[in-house]
């Protein structure tokens, strides 16, 4: 690995001018408001993980169009009182796993909803159990970045983030769940979801956006080919025709765009070695966000990032916040 971005002094004054429709928050209201009004009670069902220490329901919500969403929430056992919240989101090919795989938040003392990535999940490193029932079976490049994405109405991360809001709200409703103290939390398309949900979703308390994905996709495209940003690159080599169009559609899903409306405490992270998520896309991100805001800088990393390191950094920061005894390193 080497650098091949900006310099850091470069990063950390590069705030692009966002590229946004006029109707970009009329199009999430809407959004929002066509799911909410399919919404069925969430169930959280007792799942018998084989765990001592917390206590584990296997949870199904209402996401977009109506559809079902799988999800884990788990509980540390012993702790009285409502519980401050975790909401996190996956990784690219990732799904909600086994209950068990899954521990860091519940060992640290907070609730934990684990939101399954809908059509995800099948990659070989962490399974997923919700459909996507909505694509529109248009040709796309192998994975989901194209999947519908010449029109904004059809286009796969409509859908998820969607699913990601109506995850807090389904936080919310659990009695065991402090609704006031709820944070979105994500690794790399996880980071980029979380900037949607901290965007969209009312009264988030804090967003940890480890290494985000889904930031600043046009200059993304231009200087790196890794996937998964490559498979936009792929469909535009192949579909010369539609390249407009292409970014006209991921202007509404933009994390640059979703930063700029964001304003809870958020904690940042980058790699400066990462060409999965360029440093200057995730810098073009934080600069723009709202809200107060921190980032710690990898500078001999990938995508990999700080990994355990940026746990105990957002264990701590999120202690600071809730005014929390911790004693991570």
């Amino acid at each position: 690995m080497m650098l091949f971005d900006l310099p850091l002094e470069k990063l950390r004054e590069y705030r692009p001018e966002r590229d946004e429709p006029a109707d970009f928050d009329e199009f999430w209201a809407r959004t929002l408001e066509e799911a909410r009004a399919l919404r069925k009670p969430p169930s959280f069902e007792p799942y018998d993980a084989g765990l001592a220490t917390v206590e584990v329901f296997d949870v199904t919500f209402s996401g977009f169009g109506g559809h079902p969403i799988k999800a884990w929430l788990l509980l540390p056992r012993h702790i009285e009182g409502r519980l401050p919240c975790v909401v996190e989101y996956i990784g690219y090919g990732g799904g909600r796993g086994l209950a068990h795989e899954r521990l860091t938040w519940s060992a640290a003392g907070y609730a934990h909803l684990v939101m399954d990535t809908r059509g995800q999940g099948s990659n070989g490193w962490i399974s997923g159990d919700t459909p996507d029932p909505d694509a529109d079976g248009a040709p796309q490049s192998p994975g989901f970045m194209t999947r519908g994405i010449l029109d904004p109405k059809r286009y796969y991360y409509r859908r998820v983030f969607t699913d990601a809001v109506r995850a807090v709200e389904t936080a919310r409703e659990h009695p065991r769940i402090d609704p006031d103290r709820i944070v979105v939390a994500g690794v790399s398309q996880g980071g980029g979801i979380t900037l949607a949900a901290a965007a969209l979703a009312d009264g988030v308390a804090a967003a940890l956006c480890d290494v985000p994905f889904l930031c600043h996709y046009r200059r993304a495209t231009e200087i790196t080919d890794e996937m998964p940003y490559g498979e936009i690159s792929q469909y535009c080599k192949t579909h010369r025709d539609h390249i407009d169009q292409v970014f006209a559609t991921l202007r509404y899903f933009d994390g640059v765009n979703f930063a700029a409306r964001a304003t809870a405490p958020a904690l940042f992270s980058v790699a400066l070695m990462d060409m999965i998520c360029p440093p200057s896309t995730v810098f073009a991100a934080y600069n723009h966000y709202a809200g107060e805001k921190s980032i710690e800088v990898w500078r001999y990393n990938g995508h990999e990032g700080g990994a355990g390191f940026q746990q105990a950094a957002q264990i701590r920061f999120l202690a600071t916040l809730f005014g929390r005894e911790v004693s991570a390193g």
